[in-house]
C-alpha cells in the first residue's frame, strides 16, 4: 500500500465521519461535503426513503427529529476496495450500529425509549475535484431492537 493509496482511505473514512455528524446533529448541509449532488441513497431497508441527494436530504431534516436530537451513531469495519482499472472510484462497506431516544407514549408523556438500528452502509465512492464523495449509498438493514 502506497502512501496516495494510504490518503485516499483516510480522506473516504473523513467523510464516513462526517456522514455520521451530521445525520446525529441534524447539520444536514454538512451532508453536501459527502455526496455528489447527483447521489442516489436508498435508506428503504430500514423504513426510509428512495431518491436523489437534494431529495432525501429533505427527507433526513423533515423526519429524523422524530428521533429526538439525541442519535449517536458508531461505526464498526470499514472494507475499501478500489477500482482496478482506475484510483479515483472505491467501493466501501461499513458497520453502523444507531441508537435513539424516541418519545414514548402520547406527546412523549411515557418519557424516552431506546430503539437501536444495526447494518451495512455501502457506498460508491468517486474522487471529485472537492475530494472522495459517495455517489450512491444503501443502508442495509442487519438488526434492530426496540421499535
Amino acid at each position: 500500500m502506497d502512501l496516495a493509496e494510504l490518503s485516499d482511505r483516510t480522506e473516504i473514512n473523513d467523510a464516513l465521519i462526517r456522514y455520521t455528524i451530521a445525520v446525529d446533529t441534524g447539520e444536514w448541509d454538512r451532508l453536501d461535503t459527502v455526496f455528489t449532488p447527483d447521489a442516489q441513497i436508498d435508506y428503504s431497508e430500514t423504513g426510509g426513503t428512495v431518491g436523489t441527494y437534494p431529495d432525501v436530504k429533505a427527507w433526513l431534516a423533515e423526519n429524523l427529529p422524530a428521533f429526538s436530537k439525541k442519535r449517536m451513531h458508531t461505526l464498526g469495519q470499514v472494507a475499501i476496495s478500489f477500482a482496478t482499472n482506475t484510483r479515483d472510484a472505491a467501493r466501501v462497506t461499513a458497520y453502523f450500529h444507531n441508537p435513539m431516544l424516541v418519545a414514548d407514549g402520547p406527546d412523549g408523556a411515557g418519557g424516552e425509549r431506546l430503539v437501536e438500528v444495526g447494518g451495512l452502509y455501502h457506498h460508491t465512492f468517486t474522487r471529485t475535484s472537492a475530494g472522495w464523495r459517495s455517489q450512491r449509498l444503501h443502508e442495509q438493514l442487519v438488526w434492530t431492537r426496540g421499535f
